[in-house]
């Protein structure tokens, strides 16, 4: 599988990535593991992710959603995150 996922700040900046590992990329992103955008922004909730099979599609995907306005992003989020909480927990079982 791989996974299209946006992480925020709770000061609400968000950056768009892209795994094959989701559990063990948010975890990286939440303990600032590597340093990098995530770590100096503070974005450590999971707050919006997808998934599919193809590759390239999804990278594909990643793209498109880095390419987005806020707005537009912040819309894709609602859809399935209304509240804004972080999704770790959920996944991380």
């Amino acid at each position: 599988m791989y996974y299209v996922y946006i992480m925020a700040s709770d000061s609400g900046t968000l950056y768009t990535g892209f795994s094959t590992d989701l559990v063990k990329r948010a975890w990286e992103h939440k303990n600032d593991f590597t340093d990098g955008f995530t770590k100096k922004y503070s974005c450590h909730k999971l707050v919006y992710y997808e998934c599919g099979q193809d590759f390239d599609s999804m990278l594909r995907r990643e793209k498109q959603i880095k390419k987005f306005r806020r707005s537009k992003k912040e819309a894709l989020i609602k859809s399935i995150n209304p509240g804004w909480r972080d999704l770790y927990p959920k996944i991380a079982i």
